[in-house]
């Protein structure tokens, strides 16, 4: 019988992770984004401060994980038709962001990116670029049923739906309709069709 060598320090606790995504995005609904500080977050959650800062870098990180990833780990929809998978997803996103702590966290989030670049390729690399590969598979189906060619910019459709509900939502402060996702996606899916 072998034994594979162990791992250094302790394992990660995901309770512990999943402690302190809850509190994050409680104290930003809470008080806001600039009320909202590490150390806060860690006595919610009842672990010490170090344990947050192994796992992420600061507070933005962790405030954007926290109220901007929900939509990252749905389920990959699949109803059969572009449109109607699109429209799941830009449901999602206008979910995530109507959320009270999206609406606390972005004016915040978006000044910390604009004034730290490392954070902007951070936030790319770890949560953004994961997130648009996974839809990816969205994009094949289409392409398989005939509704897209091959030379689909598939980057730029996710930033086009995205950035139409973080404008409508996060920009100019609108509540959403109820069709909101459903006409964004059918826009989307015409404008991107085959002809």
């Amino acid at each position: 019988m072998t034994s594979s060598p162990a791992g250094r320090g302790r394992p990660r606790d995901e309770r512990s992770g999943a402690a302190i995504i809850r509190a994050a995005a409680e104290l930003v609904a809470e008080g806001g984004y600039a009320a909202t500080s590490i150390g806060a977050v860690a006595a919610r959650a009842g672990v010490g401060k170090d344990t947050v800062y192994r796992r992420w870098s600061g507070k933005p990180e962790l405030v954007y994980e926290a109220v901007f990833t929900v939509a990252d780990t749905a389920a990959l929809p699949d109803t059969g038709t572009l449109e109607g998978d699109l429209t799941a997803v830009v449901q999602s996103l206008v979910d995530e962001f109507s959320a009270p702590a999206a609406a606390a966290a972005l004016p915040g989030l978006l000044a910390d990116f604009a004034a730290t670049p490392e954070l902007r390729a951070t936030i790319r690399s770890r949560f953004l670029q994961p997130a648009k590969e996974r839809l990816v598979a969205v994009f094949e189906r289409a392409e398989r049923r005939g509704e897209t060619g091959a030379d689909l910019p598939v980057d730029l459709v996710l930033d086009t739906l995205a950035g139409a509900v973080f404008f409508h939502l996060g920009v100019i402060g609108e509540q959403p309709a109820a069709d909101l996702a459903r006409r964004i996606a059918r826009m989307i899916a015409k404008g991107v069709e085959v002809r």
